[in-house]
């Protein structure tokens, strides 16, 4: 089960990871006028969703397995994936809006998003490959007790104290 779950998660991060550096190559194709807005924005809008949905599988696969420290730290970039789908004006084109993206430093919002989010996949998808690792490692030397890096920030007396 667990070695599933790091699977699944790897490959949803790569996913994202190359999902965010297209979503760069973009945006900075459109502040570089290589393309107009229109077609920008329908690249863009075309990826939310699937970006949405990735996010969310991995959030729910690491709440379904019980780690909480990796849960928590993919709730906050879910949790924003939604609401800025949730609010797009009704009008919009979508969360990339042609008319809107050169208004107001969007553009540079989005950059910046981007590259957020892109740091972000890079610093999950080392999690998740050493958590992997590290259950690889504890099922060949024949140790059932699996300690992920969830695990590791609980002080070790806590995780081998005997409870009555």
């Amino acid at each position: 089960m667990e070695a599933a779950v790091f699977i699944l998660s790897l490959v949803d991060c790569c996913a994202l990871i190359f999902l965010s550096v297209y979503f760069i190559i973009t945006l900075s194709d459109l502040e570089c006028d290589y393309i107009n807005a229109r077609a920008c924005c329908s690249k863009l809008n075309k990826w939310v969703i699937p970006e949405l949905i990735g996010q969310s599988l991995a959030t729910v696969l690491m709440l379904v397995s019980m780690h909480w420290f990796i849960f928590l730290l993919n709730l906050p970039v879910a949790s924003w994936n939604v609401y800025r789908y949730v609010k797009v004006p009704m009008g919009n084109m979508g969360v990339f809006d042609p008319t809107e993206i050169h208004n107001r430093g969007q553009l540079k919002s989005h950059m910046k998003e981007a590259m957020i989010k892109l740091g972000f996949h890079l610093l999950c998808f080392f999690i998740y490959l050493y958590s992997m690792t590290l259950y690889f490692s504890s099922v060949s030397r024949g140790n059932l007790m699996f300690h992920s890096i969830s695990e590791l920030c609980v002080p070790l007396k806590l995780q081998h104290m005997d409870l009555p």
